[in-house]
């Protein structure tokens, strides 16, 4: 257990913007809805043993997010098979994600390496992955 996340926050420009599709993606994956309230929004995964959560907050800037400067370059979620990533990609285009790249092989990330990438209304880039062999939760 040492050293796994136990939460993770992020910053949005509109909380209201961002919840629904924070909603879609992390009720997919099987967190829920714990909290919201003036200064932002928590999901937790309910893992035996474990804590883990996500959360929005308010930015306090109106700035555009850039991967490339010191800071989030992206977060990638374990899949348990390439139809649960193919069922994410469903529930993202049905909530009007956006979609950077559709679910696919990338085999320059390793071999079964089958994932899609999308990005929250701020431009948060976000993975779903599966790679044969490797368990998730």
């Amino acid at each position: 257990m040492r050293g796994l996340i136990h939460h993770i926050d992020l910053t949005v420009r509109d909380v209201a913007v961002s919840g629904p599709i924070y909603d879609a993606v992390l009720g997919f994956m099987g967190y829920r809805r714990t909290r919201e309230q003036v200064d932002g929004i928590d999901w937790d995964r309910d893992v035996p043993g474990l804590f883990c959560s996500i959360g929005i907050k308010p930015a306090r800037h109106d700035v555009t997010h850039d991967r490339y400067t010191p800071g989030l370059h992206h977060i990638a979620w374990a899949a348990q098979s390439r139809a649960d990533v193919d069922a994410l990609h469903a529930e993202l285009q049905r909530v009007g994600a956006t979609i950077l790249d559709p679910p696919a092989d990338y085999l320059q990330y390793g071999a079964g390496y089958y994932a899609v990438f999308f990005a929250d209304p701020d431009g948060l880039k976000f993975e779903y992955v599966h790679v044969p062999g490797q368990t998730s939760g």
